[in-house]
């Protein structure tokens, strides 16, 4: 006989009661059940002594320290002669966290379990919602996906969420749901499964924490989108277009012949950006997304790295460099978040070897105005800055001057970078990103421009044969017309 014999009680209804388990409650002196909140507590043999523990709900706080409670309890009373029988609600292995610390540390300790297995909440939950379990199902916790900020969801598939016992934590499974699927998405909550009382009610994701029947005895299956949206799928796509039945032009692409088109899309969403375009944005950021999974498609086929590969390491990385948020770490705003982020790279630069200066990871391709603000914002990070924006300013008009006084053609080209420079890092200093300011610059100038040209052409007039004060005059009317449209 083992030391700790763990039952599945199933869903609720006697019924659902297996012969093993049946067996077991009959050859049994005593039980102890996680709860007596089960439809077939009072159904048990008869001569069982039965206790629960149902008071370490109301004596802890929080669930982990119930479960540690449990599993205490659970060991102490293995160490008898006679052994523990443990009954739980549906199956041991689904949904009960205590049975897996059982199993561990019995196994330190030297305590055997034996696992009498039953049918879980989920078999009649797929009845009452007509679901096959192997058509994609996802299982997931509520209450650990309450305490995410995204769904470790598929959202191509359906998924099963046990344990949404409360309004305060259908809340939090909203807001987490929510940054993966639209508010009017349909949700089916099912309560009782199991039990004669079972029921099935139908609502809109942004109403799920508004219902009053939520219980011990809730779940909620969240079917898939009705697009193909995930990420794997999205991937399962782009492997399809370079398979040998795909598209000859995507199987002829390789990094070097995809980075124009990465760097046109980053320009695209960039502009999509500036524009203020959601749509566009989102349009934009796809496309952007196709030459990435692309080039990792690609180096997955060569044997270089796979795409898990490249989230693994940017996961490593975001989390390394957020000890103020993964980690204990105490930070007081940004500029010290972005001392300390500096701090971080230098540490791993030694690691590495010292191969690297802090400017080595700017990428040469960046356009000027982007670089320079880069270059400028990484020295800051170790304190090589202006303490002020004034002294940024004195050394633009420092720059300007300079240029006034150079003589050579090649000497007026390096002040010329200079004063780009320092006006790049006083832009910096201003708040401004430099690029992004130019980029609007440039549109207000072709808008603007293309005024003019509309208005010499409604005159019969050609810009080449109007004067400079005529061209000028028709500038201040352009820009006095935007004003008044904006």
């Amino acid at each position: 006989m083992a030391d700790i014999t763990i039952v599945g009680l199933g869903p609720g209804d006697p019924r659902w009661i297996t012969r093993e388990a049946w067996e077991v409650l009959e050859s049994a002196r005593e039980v102890y059940a996680r709860t007596r909140q089960h439809g077939a507590w009072s159904e048990l043999p008869s001569h069982l002594s039965l206790h629960s523990f149902d008071s370490l709900y109301e004596r802890f706080g929080q669930f982990e320290e119930v479960y540690q409670a449990i599993v205490e309890a659970l060991l102490e009373l293995g160490r008898r002669s006679e052994g523990v029988v443990y009954a739980v609600p549906g199956d041991p292995m689904v949904g009960e966290a205590a049975v897996r610390q059982v199993r561990r540390r019995a196994a330190e300790t030297g305590l055997s379990v034996r696992l009498v297995h039953g049918v879980s909440f989920v078999e009649p939950v797929l009845a009452l919602v007509g679901l096959d379990a192997l058509d994609g199902l996802q299982l997931a916790d509520a209450i650990d996906l309450g305490l995410r900020h995204h769904p470790p969801l598929n959202p191509d598939q359906p998924a099963l969420l046990g344990q949404l016992h409360s309004r305060l934590l259908a809340s939090d499974v909203k807001l987490t749901l929510m940054n993966q699927y639209p508010g009017d998405h349909e949700l089916h909550l099912v309560h009782d499964a199991g039990l004669s009382t079972a029921r099935l009610e139908t609502l809109p994701l942004y109403a799920l924490d508004r219902q009053e029947t939520l219980g011990v005895h809730t779940c909620l299956v969240v079917p898939a989108l009705p697009r193909p949206s995930s990420f794997e799928g999205f991937q399962d796509i782009i492997a399809h277009l370079r398979a040998p039945e795909g598209c000859p032009w995507d199987r002829e692409q390789t990094p070097k012949t995809l980075r124009p088109h990465l760097l046109e899309e980053t320009y695209e969403a960039l502009q999509a950006i500036d524009e203020g375009d959601p749509a566009a944005l989102r349009e934009e950021l796809g496309d952007l997304l196709l030459q990435i999974v692309l080039q990792a498609q690609i180096a997955a086929e060569s044997g270089e790295f796979t795409m898990a590969e490249v989230i693994a390491d940017i996961t490593a990385k975001i989390t390394r460099r957020h000890p103020h948020v993964f980690g204990d770490i105490k930070v007081e705003g940004v500029d010290e978040v972005l001392h300390n982020w500096e701090s971080l790279k230098e540490s791993e630069r030694r690691a590495e070897g010292g191969v690297k200066g802090l400017l080595d990871g700017v990428p040469a391709g960046l356009p000027a105005l982007a670089q320079a603000m880069e270059i400028q914002a990484r020295v800051a990070r170790v304190g090589f800055d202006w303490p002020e924006a004034e002294g940024a300013r004195r050394k633009v008009l420092e720059e300007l001057n300079e240029v006034e006084r150079a003589v050579e053609e090649g000497e007026r080209v390096a002040e010329v970078g200079d004063l780009l420079f320092a006006a790049t890092n006083y832009a910096r200093k201003l708040g401004i990103d430099p690029e992004a300011s130019l980029r609007e610059a440039n549109a207000r100038f072709r808008r603007r421009f293309g005024r003019i040209e509309s208005a010499a052409l409604q005159k019969g007039q050609s810009l080449s044969d109007m004067t400079l004060d005529d061209l000028d005059s028709l500038w201040e009317a352009a820009k006095g017309e935007e004003s008044q449209e904006s």
